[in-house]
């Protein structure tokens, strides 16, 4: 920290990357969004973030389901941001699929992707056939760690059962789909993008994919098998603090713990995710932010991400939804670029990660482009403005 009336210290010398949910905003469409993420990938380039990825979700109102397609499109209107997902939901889709996929964009903007893994789809699948969790008599309570908020854990096995996640689940499979283990299915892409697959006794190759030059990354939210893959394999982890704030440490922890070097890295190497909003000066970031909690309290509440509501019209959560939502609330950064730099930095020191990965929603797209661009400039990227 530096001392009252100094000028701020230089911030972390770690890169900072984006994550970009494409989300639809309340009296805006789908194609807008498209439009939106293309946009934000040109601009957060120009300012110097080393990575532009996609998240996948589906049925809901965000714009990112075809993420390949949309990598797609995003790397052909930037020139040398790398571009990937965050992350592919690997139950849904086969190893052959994932890696033909981005075999096809490698092919015309090669040395550029990131292949983000995901086993959000396996969890669902595993946590469904599980007897339902036992609550505890007495929460967990909120830590701090450090200067970290790491508040309790949030139930998210109760939220299965919905019948709209339960539908949209469904629906995005074929019947009696049962998807493969984790691990197998990163064997599986890490072997075709390597050239040594076989099916059976059978060696296959992925055309486009074999060759290509794509990196393979690990999303987790646990100490479970995201983590300890990523970690056995020797891959680089993305633990989402973004997501499950309370699992956050535990999850970094554990990838450590299981990392073994590998032709990809020596050493572990960990990316943080954090939510982030960032104004000309805190009250107007928070603001801005308002309307953060209504957003995850429609995917909490089991109804999914709707269109992301106008802070300028959406009325205040009640009680009960607000502590539905409260610790995604109190773990976002939100405030002027200096505060929300500290905050940064000290995730950054807690969990040890060398890079940052950085969402920002905001109903107004103006307000997105800023909040990236004044991050950029605190933070001392190369690339944005003085």
């Amino acid at each position: 920290m530096s001392e009252v009336g100094a000028p701020p210290a230089p911030a972390p010398a770690i890169a900072l990357s984006v994550l970009d949910l494409a989300p639809v905003t309340e009296g805006s469409d789908a194609a807008t969004a498209v439009r939106r993420a293309v946009a934000l990938a040109r601009h957060v380039e120009k300012l110097g973030y080393r990575r532009y990825w996609l998240a996948e979700h589906h049925l809901v109102a965000v714009a990112g389901s075809a993420t390949s397609t949309l990598i797609g499109l995003v790397a052909a209107a930037t020139d040398t941001i790398r571009v990937g997902s965050a992350a592919i939901q690997s139950g849904l889709h086969t190893p052959v699929s994932i890696v033909e996929a981005f075999g096809t964009i490698d092919a015309l903007y090669p040395g550029r992707l990131d292949l983000g893994l995901g086993r959000s789809a396996q969890r669902r699948t595993e946590l469904a056939g599980s007897i339902p969790p036992v609550v505890a008599s007495t929460p967990q309570p909120d830590q701090v760690v450090d200067g970290l908020l790491i508040p309790a854990p949030f139930p998210v096995e109760a939220l299965l059962g919905a019948p709209r996640i339960v539908a949209a689940f469904e629906a995005i499979q074929f019947d009696g789909a049962t998807p493969p283990d984790f691990d197998d299915a990163v064997g599986d892409v890490l072997a075709l993008l390597d050239g040594r697959f076989r099916y059976g006794d059978i060696g296959l190759s992925a055309v486009p994919g074999e060759g290509a030059d794509v990196a393979v990354w690990i999303f987790g939210s646990s100490k479970g098998q995201s983590a300890q893959t990523a970690g056995a394999r020797g891959l680089p982890f993305v633990a989402n603090y973004h997501v499950s704030p309370s699992t956050v440490l535990e999850a970094v922890e554990a990838y450590r713990s299981a990392f073994r070097p590998s032709a990809v890295l020596a050493e572990p190497y960990v990316v943080v995710s954090a939510d982030v909003v960032v104004a000309p000066d805190d009250a107007t970031a928070v603001h801005r932010a308002s309307t953060y909690g209504h957003w995850v309290h429609g995917i909490r509440s089991g109804a999914g991400a709707q269109p992301y509501p106008d802070p300028r019209t959406a009325s205040p959560l009640d009680a009960d939804a607000r502590a539905l939502v409260d610790d995604r609330i109190r773990t976002q950064f939100v405030g002027g670029p200096d505060t929300v730099v500290d905050g940064l930095r000290t995730l950054a020191r807690v969990t040890g990660a060398d890079e940052l990965v950085i969402t920002s929603v905001t109903h107004d797209f103006d307000h997105r482009l800023q909040s990236h661009e004044l991050l950029a400039r605190a933070w001392g990227l190369a690339g944005s403005p003085e």
